[in-house]
């Protein structure tokens, strides 16, 4: 197997460094004026209608007269590599995202979270999870892994949140969290929560942004479109991302924010700080992950990907027949998600 540039063969990174990461709001599939949305579970399947306000494709928080929706609790996929690390993960950021009129501030925050049976004072790094909002709800799009190793793990959280404050509209936004983790009895431990924290939306967009942007076969989280907004992505990639469009139904997990700086186990810079990179977590509607994914439409996209210039393609597939000995990696920390990355 080829030795993969994206995650680590050693021991757990020893924290980030000091770079700004770019991030923003996660996105719910929502169709139609009167706000309902269909929900796709981890494994692929439709599940009942949930009624949420409307937002933006590009990801943007827009008020709204609705009611706050019923967010339904995200699960693994049984063919995960290890389900409990990343449902550990997710119930912290669905227990810190989500309260009840009334249920608002750091104090309840912190004691939804020792009810878990984790620190109180990981709320504390909670981040925009937590506002001066009177209640707000939470829902996981997707969990992927940052990285996995034998006894540390990064999940990325991706979610989206609602909020409403004195019975006023409703305004969507959300935020993607890298939560670390490390192993222990019964149960995996969190240990330190990174939010990614959005930059500023660009002046001076170029073209080849905006169509991604306004790409209708390119699902975008909030976060993601928020990081091409900014202009920070590369133009490699959003161009691949529109090529790849023009074959697949795309859904994105993570660009540039919300993801580790480093390498998961290293001091290696990762392609998607820099924004050459991009997570892809479905195609055509199909999960990466699921088992009932056919190995073919992963092999085909992926091998898409390389024809699109990328110099490092990874997922749950080992491919061979690369320009180089490393085009194409597989490993645990890549059996949920396609990454595709650029040099320059």
């Amino acid at each position: 197997m080829a030795r993969n540039p994206d995650i680590a063969h050693g021991p757990a990174d020893a924290g980030r460094r000091s770079v700004l990461l770019s991030a923003a709001a996660l996105a719910l599939t929502v169709s139609g004026c009167s706000g309902t949305a269909t929900r796709t579970t981890a494994d692929g399947t439709r599940g009942p209608q949930l009624s949420a306000p409307t937002a933006p494709a590009s990801g943007g928080a827009a008020p709204s007269a609705a009611a706050l929706p019923h967010p339904t609790p995200w699960r693994p996929n049984a063919a995960d590599v290890d389900p409990q690390v990343k449902l550990r993960a997710v119930q912290l950021i669905e227990a810190l995202g989500t309260w009840r009129p009334g249920g608002g501030g750091a104090a309840k925050a912190r004691a939804r979270v020792t009810a878990l049976g984790l620190p109180g004072a990981l709320a504390d790094q909670a981040g925009p999870l937590l506002s001066g909002a009177d209640e707000a709800a939470l829902q996981v799009i997707d969990a992927q892994y940052g990285g996995i190793l034998t006894d540390s793990a990064s999940v990325l959280v991706v979610c989206r949140q609602w909020t409403r404050s004195g019975g006023g509209p409703v305004t969507a936004g959300g935020t993607t969290v890298d939560v670390r983790l490390s192993r222990a009895q019964p149960r995996w431990s969190v240990t330190a929560l990174h939010p990614a924290t959005p930059g500023p939306a660009s002046s001076a967009l170029s073209d080849t942004a905006r169509k991604v942007l306004a790409d209708h076969r390119i699902s975008l989280p909030p976060a993601s479109a928020a990081d091409i907004r900014s202009g920070a992505v590369h133009s490699t990639a959003l161009a691949a991302l529109l090529r790849l469009a023009g074959g697949y139904r795309i859904d994105v997990s993570v660009v540039r924010s919300g993801h580790p700086l480093d390498v998961f186990g290293t001091h290696r810079p990762s392609d998607h700080p820099l924004g050459r990179a991009f997570d892809v977590w479905r195609i055509n509607g199909r999960p990466v992950v699921a088992a009932s994914t056919p190995r073919s439409l992963i092999e085909s996209f992926m091998r898409a990907a390389a024809a699109a210039g990328s110099y490092n393609v990874g997922g749950p597939v080992q491919l061979g027949g690369g320009a180089t000995s490393n085009q194409f990696f597989s490993d645990a920390t890549h059996h949920d998600h396609v990454h595709v990355g650029f040099n320059s």
